[in-house]
């Protein structure tokens, strides 16, 4: 059994995905635990809901203590779903190539600091981009810059909105990553 953790900041709709994709079709990887930053995110009610143990834990907890490191010891695989944190080094090293990200949009292209969820939509067609789509990375100690695992792409119409662009990334999002998660675990 492979046990896996993800971490998110808000909705938890990927994490959702994720866990309902690993039920079906990968009955050998375990979501084993949430964990969030933010005691009001909504993904603490999708892992009460879906029976996955969860940590809320602290700006301390992350950045100055070994806190999440021990929470983490029996993991295989990190998974960073809507999770907004910088990864700190010690993590990082703790579990190298064993922490990955989705992003929103074609790295290195609309990448970094702050830029994420509609922040990046809004970019994309404020700069008449004519696609974009989803990359799937490693972590490493910056933003949105470790080694690419995977990326798919959708098309961006000139008709096309912020809103409308995130829900075209919403399902490459759905579509790939609990692919992408089960494929690195095998």
């Amino acid at each position: 059994m492979k046990n896996i953790a993800i971490f998110a900041s808000g909705s938890g709709s990927n994490a959702e995905n994720i866990a309902n994709y690993l039920k079906g079709n990968h009955t050998d990887i375990n979501i084993s635990l949430i964990l969030t930053n933010n005691p009001k995110a909504f993904v603490l009610e999708r892992a009460k809901k879906l029976e996955i143990p969860s940590l809320v834990f602290s700006r301390t907890d992350f950045y100055e203590s070994d806190k999440i490191i021990q929470a983490l010891k029996e993991i295989d695989l990190i998974v960073l779903a809507g999770f907004l944190w910088l990864v700190p080094v010690e993590l990082v090293k703790a579990f190298p190539n064993k922490i990955i990200n989705i992003h929103p949009a074609l790295l290195p292209n609309y990448g970094g600091k702050g830029m994420y969820g509609m922040r990046v939509h809004e970019a994309i067609v404020e700069n008449k981009e004519v696609e974009t789509g989803i990359t799937i990375h490693y972590v490493n100690e910056a933003y949105d810059e470790g080694q690419i695992i995977i990326q798919e792409k959708c098309s961006v119409e000139s008709s096309d909105t912020p809103e409308t662009v995130a829900q075209k990334v919403h399902e490459l999002e759905y579509e790939h990553f609990p692919k992408t998660i089960a494929q690195i675990l095998e």
